[in-house]
This record gives structure tokens, C-alpha cells and sequence, in this order.
């Protein structure tokens, strides 16, 4: 079997250990990433921000982070983001005080949010999910595929809909106990 091609990773400020980047990704920054060890990152991911990866995060297929060099997403050890997601870390705030495009100087331009998204440790975020500028997904808590996330969620909460709402408490002493059997300070 032919392994998969990979994004070159020696590009990456911080790259750990045992990390599969697919050769289909487009990093826009890649100075200012820092990933942790055991992390996959499918096809297709498309990052113009910063970023701060844990360990033992997967980011599946067709994830779009936007934003530009001014925002940053920061996703905790044992986080998982599945296709399609969309994390939108900076944004025009699209209120009509001016022009709405990155192409434009910055003195046209609307409102713009700058803004750092925050995956907890342990949370799980589900296929085709919309997070929005500034949001912190609490440490735990899982979003239900098709969700657009507008506000910080609590910790270990299961939430979904649009926009995404608490739908009952996820267990997390059993995710903790793999961590901890996994070797990983808990």
C-alpha cells in the first residue's frame, strides 16, 4: 500500500508527534500554528487564522476556519471537528458602515470582529456545523450536526438546532478515565 501524500509539515511553527496532515489542506499561515501529537487533519481543511492545536485532535474533512492572521482558533486535547464544519473566527460585522470584502482597505471596510474560538478539551463537534466569531465551546460538551453555535456553551452539555440550544448533560467521567489510561494528565 502507498501511504497518503502529506501537507509538508516542517512548514508548521510546532508540530508534534505522530501527526497525519493530507496533502489536500490549505494552511494560509502556517508560521503561526502550533500542533500538539497524535492529530489527523483530512482533506480539504482551508485555515486563514491562527491556531493552537491539542493533542489527540482529529479535524475531519471540508473544514473551513476563516478570519485571517488577527483571529485564532484554539482546540483542546481530545477534541473532534467533523466535514463540513465552518468556524468562523473574524468576520465583517455586515451592519452597512461600509464595504464587506478582505480585497478592500481596512479605513472602507465595515465593522470587522477579530476574535479567538475556543474547542474545549474532550468536545465533539458534528458534521456541518456553523461556529460563530468568539464563541468557546466548553470543555465536553458535544454539537449535534447541523448546528449553528452563536454563544459559548457549558461544559460536558450536549446542544443542537439552529441556533444550537442545551439538550441534556453528556457523562464525562468515563472520557477522563481513557484519557487517563491513554497516559494523559487529567
Amino acid at each position: 500500500m502507498v501511504p497518503s501524500a502529506q501537507y509538508d509539515k516542517r512548514l508548521i511553527s510546532k508540530c508534534g508527534e505522530d501527526v497525519f496532515i493530507s496533502a489536500n489542506v490549505e494552511i494560509r499561515r502556517p508560521n503561526l500554528v502550533l500542533i500538539g501529537s497524535h492529530v489527523a487533519i483530512d482533506t480539504g481543511f482551508y485555515l486563514t487564522t491562527q491556531a493552537d492545536i491539542g493533542d489527540y485532535v482529529h479535524l475531519g474533512p471540508y473544514i473551513s476556519v476563516v478570519g485571517g492572521a488577527k483571529s485564532k482558533l484554539v482546540v483542546g486535547d481530545f477534541a473532534t471537528v467533523a466535514a463540513g464544519c465552518r468556524i468562523i473566527a473574524g468576520s465583517d460585522r455586515f451592519n452597512g458602515a461600509g464595504f464587506t470584502s478582505v480585497t478592500v482597505p481596512e479605513k472602507y471596510r465595515d465593522e470587522v470582529k477579530y476574535s479567538v474560538v475556543r474547542i474545549g478539551r474532550f468536545a465533539g463537534v458534528g458534521t456541518n456545523v456553523v461556529i460563530m466569531p468568539g464563541v468557546e465551546l466548553g470543555e465536553g460538551c458535544v454539537i449535534g450536526a447541523n448546528s449553528l453555535v452563536t454563544q459559548n456553551t457549558q461544559p460536558w452539555t450536549i446542544y443542537y438546532g439552529s441556533p444550537a440550544r442545551p439538550i441534556r448533560k453528556r457523562p464525562k467521567e468515563r472520557m477522563l478515565q481513557f484519557a487517563r489510561e491513554l497516559g494523559f494528565q487529567v
